[in-house]
């Protein structure tokens, strides 16, 4: 009982209106990114943690927060999963239990084990973000039509290792996830990537279940973030041709590197 009141306290963490402008703006500029480029937990979960919120309460509100864009990305490639149904039965439960493992995990190690650990995690997805496109050439340059039937019900194990890491944080999941599909199964990048996001919508839907009862969510953050996830996405989808996704990548590696270093010296 008192732990689990402890949880709730420190979800109740009072923000200001000055600290819930600068989540919004996180928000909006995370929703950009991700729509743009990838890597908008590189940008919301800092500003989370420099306005006060503990680092599990941080990646938790994060985790719930950011869903809405999980699920527009998954809808908005809903054609590319025309033909993947059996895909889809067989990955997406492995997805949902590597994200609920994932969530259970950050919730039973506590703030301890989580905050020294986030430094290496920001450090991780930042250098999977640095290798997205790198990785999407090589991917392109080496077809899989040639790939066995029966990889795919291999493909489930390295699944929901990726799906555990996702539930526990997040950053570069998406990369990872790609990058396990097109080795295992057979398709096209495009088709892939369609597989990928209905994946990385299990594994967050999941960890956001698990997250909503744990007295660990800040729902006014958590609101506030949602909204401006939301706006940020639709913005970016407007933008998309205007921005050149290269550099705007390239800026949001430089600040998880930033980040990334901060953490450390802490």
């Amino acid at each position: 009982m008192p732990d689990a009141l402890a949880a709730t306290a420190t979800a109740s963490v009072s923000l200001g209106a000055f600290e819930l402008v600068l989540i919004a703006l996180a928000a909006v500029l995370a929703g950009l990114v991700n729509a743009i480029a990838g890597g908008g937990s590189l940008i919301s979960f800092p500003v989370l943690t420099a306005v006060g919120l503990p680092p599990v309460v941080a990646n938790v509100t994060n985790t719930v927060a950011l869903l809405p864009g999980y699920g527009g990305a998954a809808a908005a490639q809903r054609s590319d999963l025309l033909g993947q149904r059996s895909r889809l039965l067989l990955l997406m439960p492995a997805a949902a239990l590597g994200g609920l493992l994932g969530g259970m995990l950050l919730l039973l190690g506590g703030d301890a084990l989580f905050g020294s650990m986030v430094p290496w995690l920001i450090l991780l997805g930042t250098v999977l973000l640095a290798l997205q496109q790198r990785l999407r050439r090589w991917l392109l340059a080496h077809p899989h039509a040639s790939r066995p039937g029966r990889l795919e019900r291999l493909a489930v194990g390295p699944v929901v290792l990726a799906s555990i890491y996702g539930g526990y944080f997040g950053a570069g999941l998406s990369v990872i996830l790609l990058a396990v599909l097109a080795v295992m199964l057979t398709g096209s990048l495009t088709r892939l990537n369609g597989l990928k996001q209905a994946l990385a919508l299990a594994v967050n839907l999941a960890a956001a279940l698990l997250f909503l009862g744990s007295g660990q969510l800040h729902a006014t953050a958590a609101v506030v973030m949602a909204t401006g996830s939301a706006a940020g996405g639709a913005l970016g989808g407007r933008l998309a041709s205007r921005i050149n996704p290269e550099r705007l990548r390239a800026g949001v590696v430089l600040l998880g590197l930033l980040v990334a270093a901060a953490f450390f010296l802490r």
